[in-house]
C-alpha cells in the first residue's frame, strides 16, 4: 500500500493535491499530538495536586469558635510539631473558645497572638502535630501555580487549584501594611486561614480574605508571617516597628531611587537621627527601595526597638543612619474588607491601610 507520500508518484495524479493532501495530515497529526500533550499536562497537574493534599491535608484542621454574637468555624494549619497554629485574624483573632477538630477528633486550643496590623492569629493545641513546611513568599511569580486546602462551607477538607496573579499594594485606593498576594482561586466562608502551597507542598502565604463575589481571594505572605512569629517568639508579642518619616515621589530618580523623604515626623525616632526631608531614600534595613511604595514592605520587617541602618542619597553624598525603631503607632489600627470566614462574627480583615500619596516608615 503507497504512503500519502508517494501518491505523488502514482500517473495522473496532480502533484499539488498530493502536497495538500500531506500538509493536511501534518496539521491533523499535529492537532492530534498538541491535544495529547495538553491532556497528559492536564493529568500531570491533576496528579500533583491530589499529591500535594494527600501529603498536606493532615496538617490543616478546622477550628471552631464561639463569642457573645455566634458560634463561627475557619481553617489553620501546624507551623511547628508541638501544637503552634497559623490562621487570620477573622478565625482566631478575637478571644473565643477554641477547639480543633485533628485525626476525628476535637481538642481545645487557645489563642497566643492576635496582630491585626498583619491579620495574621496563633493558636495552640497541647499534643504532638505534623507540620507544614515554610517556603520562601519572595521568590513567587505571577502565574506560579499554587493550592489551597481548607473546609469551606462547614464541608469537608477541600482543596483548590489556582494562580499568582499579582502582587498588590493597595486595595480600593487604600494601602496593605505590606504587599498581598492576589490569587486566581475561589474561596468561600471556611477557608479564612487555610494555606496557600505551592507545588512542593510549601506554605507560600495564608488566606486573609475574598474578592469579587468570592472569585479570588488576598493571601498574607508567608515570609511576613513569619516575621510576626520571629517577634513572638523573642518578645511574646508582634513588635511592628516605626521610623517616623513620610516618603513622597521625588521630582527625579537618584541612585535608581524616586523616594524622596518629605517630612520628619515631630517625637519619632527619625526626627533626631540626622535625616532631612530632601534625601531620597535608598535602603531600609536590608530592603532597597526604588519608589515609595518600596517602604511598605521594608517598614513592615523593621521591629521596634531594633536599630535599624537607614540609607539616603544627600547631593552627592551617601550617609547611612542606625536608627533604633519605636513601635509603630497605627499597629493596633483594624481596617475593614470582607472575609470569607464568618459575615457574622467579623466581616473584616485588619490590613492597616492607609489613604494619601505619601508613606510612612
Amino acid at each position: 500500500m503507497r504512503q500519502l507520500s508517494d501518491f505523488s508518484s502514482v500517473p495522473g495524479f496532480p502533484r499539488s493535491v498530493a502536497v495538500s493532501g500531506l500538509a493536511f495530515a501534518l496539521s491533523l497529526f499535529a492537532a492530534v499530538s498538541c491535544s495529547r500533550a495538553q491532556e497528559q499536562s492536564a493529568t500531570s497537574i491533576s496528579r500533583e495536586v491530589k499529591d500535594v493534599f494527600e501529603r498536606a491535608a493532615k496538617a490543616v484542621v478546622k477550628i471552631h469558635g464561639a463569642d457573645e454574637h455566634s458560634e463561627f468555624f475557619g481553617t489553620g494549619f501546624f507551623v511547628d510539631p508541638t501544637g503552634t497554629l497559623y490562621t487570620s485574624y477573622t478565625v482566631g483573632g478575637e478571644e473565643g473558645n477554641f477547639t480543633i477538630e485533628y485525626e476525628g477528633k476535637k481538642y481545645p486550643a487557645r489563642q497566643i497572638l492576635a496582630d491585626v496590623r498583619s491579620g495574621l492569629a496563633m493558636l495552640k493545641a497541647d499534643l504532638a502535630t505534623p507540620t507544614l513546611p515554610i517556603a520562601k513568599s519572595g521568590q513567587l511569580e505571577v502565574a506560579t501555580p499554587v493550592i489551597t486546602i481548607g473546609f469551606p462551607l462547614d464541608l469537608p477538607e477541600t482543596p483548590s487549584f489556582g494562580m499568582i496573579a499579582g502582587f498588590d499594594r493597595k486595595y480600593l485606593g487604600r494601602y496593605f501594611s505590606t504587599t498581598h498576594l492576589r490569587v486566581n482561586l475561589p474561596t468561600q466562608r471556611g477557608e479564612a486561614g487555610a494555606p496557600l502551597l505551592n507545588l512542593k507542598g510549601e506554605v507560600v502565604g495564608i488566606l486573609v480574605s475574598s474578592l469579587e463575589n468570592n472569585s479570588s481571594c488576598y493571601a498574607l505572605p508567608i515570609d511576613a508571617a513569619e516575621k510576626i512569629r520571629g517577634d513572638y517568639v523573642r518578645f511574646g508579642e508582634a513588635r511592628h516597628g516605626w521610623i517616623g518619616a513620610s516618603v513622597g515621589s521625588a521630582e527625579a530618580p537618584v541612585e535608581g531611587s524616586s523616594a524622596e523623604i518629605t517630612e520628619l515626623l515631630g517625637i519619632a525616632p527619625a526626627t533626631d537621627s540626622g535625616m532631612r526631608p530632601g534625601d531620597i531614600l535608598l535602603q531600609v534595613g536590608k530592603v532597597k527601595v526604588r519608589e515609595p511604595e518600596d517602604v511598605l514592605d521594608a517598614s513592615f520587617f523593621i521591629t521596634a526597638g531594633d536599630t535599624i541602618p537607614i540609607t539616603v542619597m544627600r547631593g552627592k553624598e551617601k550617609l547611612t543612619f542606625n536608627i533604633q525603631a519605636d513601635f509603630h503607632p497605627g499597629a493596633n489600627q483594624l481596617p475593614m474588607i470582607v472575609s470569607p470566614s464568618s459575615p457574622n462574627r467579623a466581616n473584616a480583615i485588619p490590613l492597616n491601610l492607609q489613604p494619601g500619596s505619601n508613606r510612612t516608615p
